[in-house]
């Protein structure tokens, strides 16, 4: 199914556009890549056996001493251009941009390039539950289980971006994923936002 309509993904917070491939989770609208149950490698939950939700989440542990980095992604349609960004409270940042790609690309190419360009113990700070979940809910274990497809047996989407960032993290092993509602006053956030909405301009 594709959207008539631009909204936001339920499951990941980026824009889904009108035209892109969507599907349900739960009663709401989402990527149809975040929809599916699939997509963590998990086999779908039943009514009866769904776990209750509760208000917040288990953060991952973090590594004694570890650098906070913020990362985002931005895209002028989704495809179409798009940017991504890092930066850490020190001033230390970096972004780039490419054309034409996805919100979701963009996301996961900042945390790759953030722990690409940072040593020793790191706290990647993403509004994309996407990125956040694939780390704190082991989704990348099962991929790797079954050769990088999901449980329906189709190519894990983006994989040319997610394959060195899990083995990054697992090499390391000192890197961690923690989620922040975007858009919501953290300045760290808003910044990262901002230098990736700055390179879609940049690359169009």
């Amino acid at each position: 199914m594709t959207a008539k309509y631009a909204t936001t993904c339920k499951v990941c917070s980026s824009r889904i556009s009108p035209g892109e491939e969507i599907g349900r989770s739960g009663a709401a609208w989402a990527h149809a890549a975040c929809a599916t149950p699939e997509a963590a490698g998990s086999a779908p939950r039943t009514t009866a056996n769904r776990p209750k939700r509760t208000t917040q989440r288990p953060e991952m542990p973090a590594a004694e001493g570890a650098l906070e980095v913020w990362t985002d992604g931005a895209c002028s349609g989704n495809p179409g251009p798009g940017g991504w960004a890092w930066a850490t409270r020190d001033g230390r940042q970096g972004s780039g941009g490419e054309t034409p790609t996805t919100n979701q690309r963009m996301e996961i190419r900042a945390a790759l390039e953030a722990v690409r360009a940072l040593s020793g113990p790191l706290v990647v700070v993403s509004d994309s539950t996407y990125v956040v979940n694939c780390f704190r809910d082991g989704w990348w274990r099962g991929w790797l289980d079954r050769g990088w497809v999901t449980s329906a047996r189709k190519p894990v989407v983006s994989r040319d971006l997610w394959e060195p960032l899990v083995t990054l993290f697992n090499e390391r092993g000192d890197v961690s994923f923690r989620w922040v509602k975007g858009h919501s006053g953290d300045q760290m956030n808003d910044l990262v936002d901002a230098l990736a909405v700055e390179q879609t301009r940049t690359v169009a």
